[in-house]
């Protein structure tokens, strides 16, 4: 097996004859863009080609995206049965999607809700909140609550109620919670990596085909400030 092979295999959460769910490096593509950089789907398709001793293309569903600089849970699927199916439970959102957001503001309450509308400009690849609808702008809720801190930084956990474009980013910036390493969003500096601290934490849902639950924890990047809140954390039930 190729080097880029074993390295993705050693990042599968889980996989069956339908689904592959892979915990993504910040930086990387979910999809392709007019970078033409390569995918993680590539990498996946590459895999699943020589795991499976495949002939011709190999099939890979995208039911949801995740932003290059965030890292964490991404759902690829096998089969289009499976494609379809999934993007259904995105669609009326029976899916729970936890998020690990990191940022140098601590919220004003340790736990709550936030309720936005949102609209997307286009142009600036930038999504923006406000408080009173407007006309193209769609509502927008998550729930968070702060899991731990350091000297400096907060570590949020948000739980998506909604899936809008950077949500968790454009909210959390809406109340001075700005995610370290996001300049688009307001952060002063940028990560050395061009990485946000965004995780993409858990998952877990009904299996689209065997009707199984199915749960993933994507264990975070490693750098410092990562290893320092899965430490402070290990053992505690959150």
């Amino acid at each position: 097996m190729s080097k880029s092979s074993t390295s993705l295999q050693s990042r599968i959460l889980f996989e069956d004859n339908h689904l592959i769910i892979i915990n993504k490096l910040a930086g990387e593509l979910v999809q392709g863009d007019r970078t033409n950089d390569e995918t993680l789907a590539d990498k996946v398709k590459a895999y699943i080609k020589l795991n499976e001793n495949k002939p011709g293309a190999v099939y890979l569903g995208i039911p949801h995206r995740l932003d290059r600089p965030v890292s964490g849970v991404v759902i690829y699927t096998k089969t289009s049965k499976a494609l379809s199916r999934m993007s259904e439970l995105f669609r009326l959102r029976n899916i729970q999607k936890i998020y690990w957001a990191i940022s140098d503001s601590e919220p004003k309450t340790k736990q709550g809700q936030l309720t936005h509308f949102m609209g997307k400009n286009d142009k600036q690849n930038k999504s923006y909140t406000s408080d009173i609808e407007k006309p193209g702008y769609k509502e927008a809720v998550l729930n968070y609550r702060v899991l731990s801190s350091s000297d400096r930084y907060h570590l949020l956990e948000v739980e998506l109620e909604t899936g809008r474009h950077h949500q968790i980013r454009a909210q959390l910036a809406s109340i001075n919670c700005i995610i370290k390493g996001d300049l688009k969003y307001g952060a002063k500096r940028s990560n050395s990596d061009a990485s946000i601290h965004l995780h993409s934490r858990k998952t877990s849902f009904t299996h689209p085909i065997k009707k199984t639950e199915i749960a993933v924890t994507a264990p975070c990047p490693e750098d410092s400030l990562w290893n320092y809140f899965e430490s402070e954390l290990e053992g505690s039930i959150i």
